[in-house]
């Protein structure tokens, strides 16, 4: 934001579909900053009472919404100068991820708001896995209503609040050795912060097309689990699992609740998590990608033994 416009949202309305989650807030947050009054629209409101704290009083609203529902969608979206959508789970990915992003688009359609859909590295029609199916439906969903929407493809996205780094800190904490699934599938982690930079940019700009969010670091997934284990202090042996082991596991116990993986997310697993070659990204929206390295050890410093007092080698660091 320039000095000169501090506030270039001031009196645009944007419902951001799913915003009360990890990606959300930091959305809502960054939109808010910049004068936006800004709707959550989710299937259970109450769990983003958060988000009101990061405005002014007034200038965040929650109302319920289920994507799979186009009539609920549309009175959510009503009045809307710009419409987010976030809105995603795995438990009913096809409906959510797929006919949901269509329902948002139809929406926004119907109105002449404009539309920013979150998507995902991976999108693909001929996805082994139902989360690449169904976001690739949606992707497809979207073209067909609004052919000039924006459409952000972030990487694995760390963050404060992030399953990726805690879950593997966490992990790393409580186990004597971790064995690690796809060892050598590369990974390009974007900031949260990053993103949410994105959708602001998208928002304030003619920005249509695709964009594929990723970081400065390209990891594959055993280095990350050694970083996370250097920046903890817990830098326990690593087990590189067999691919066939590997699928059994997820097969076998993916279903159950707190599994270490689930089938697709295995079969996810199979392909490199990369921005493509030739694809905008976040530095064609004006963004430069934070390092992993500078923003994680922030919050990853309360599983070291002495939390931040600890003191950390120059290696670890």
């Amino acid at each position: 934001m320039s000095p000169s416009s501090p506030r270039p949202l001031e009196g645009q309305i944007i419902t951001i579909f799913g915003g009360g989650g990890f990606v959300g807030r930091a959305a809502a947050e960054a939109l808010l900053l910049a004068g936006a009054r800004v709707r959550i629209a989710q299937r259970h409101p109450e769990r983003a009472h958060g988000v009101r704290a990061l405005g002014n009083l007034g200038q965040v609203q929650l109302v319920g919404a289920d994507v799979r529902n186009a009539d609920q969608v549309l009175r959510a979206a009503w009045g809307s100068h710009i419409i987010i959508n976030l809105a995603g789970n795995f438990a009913d990915m096809a409906r959510v991820m797929g006919d949901g992003a269509g329902h948002v688009a139809a929406a926004a359609a119907q109105i002449g708001a404009r539309l920013i859909h979150i998507s995902a590295i991976g999108a693909d029609a001929q996805s082994a896995s139902a989360y690449g199916r169904a976001k690739a439906a949606g992707e497809a969903a979207v073209r067909a209503a609004m052919p000039r929407a924006t459409i952000l493809r972030p990487s694995l996205i760390f963050g404060g609040e992030d399953a990726l780094t805690n879950r593997f800190a966490t992990l790393l904490r409580a186990l004597p050795a971790v064995p690690i699934f796809a060892p050598a599938t590369r990974v390009q982690p974007v900031f949260v912060g990053d993103v949410a930079a994105a959708i602001t940019a998208a928002t304030l700009g003619e920005h249509a097309g695709d964009f594929e969010l990723g970081g400065t670091d390209i990891l594959t997934m055993r280095a990350l689990w050694q970083w996370i284990g250097a920046q903890t202090g817990h830098a326990r042996p690593l087990i590189d699992l067999p691919d066939p082991l590997s699928a059994l596991i997820a097969k076998a116990t993916g279903w159950l609740p707190g599994a270490p993986i689930t089938a697709d997310q295995w079969a996810m697993l199979a392909d490199d998590n990369l921005v493509a070659t030739g694809a905008k990204t976040l530095r064609d929206l004006g963004i430069s990608p934070t390092p992993i390295a500078s923003a994680a050890p922030a919050w990853l410093a309360r599983y070291r033994r002495q939390g931040r007092f600890t003191v950390m080698s120059a290696r670890e660091a």
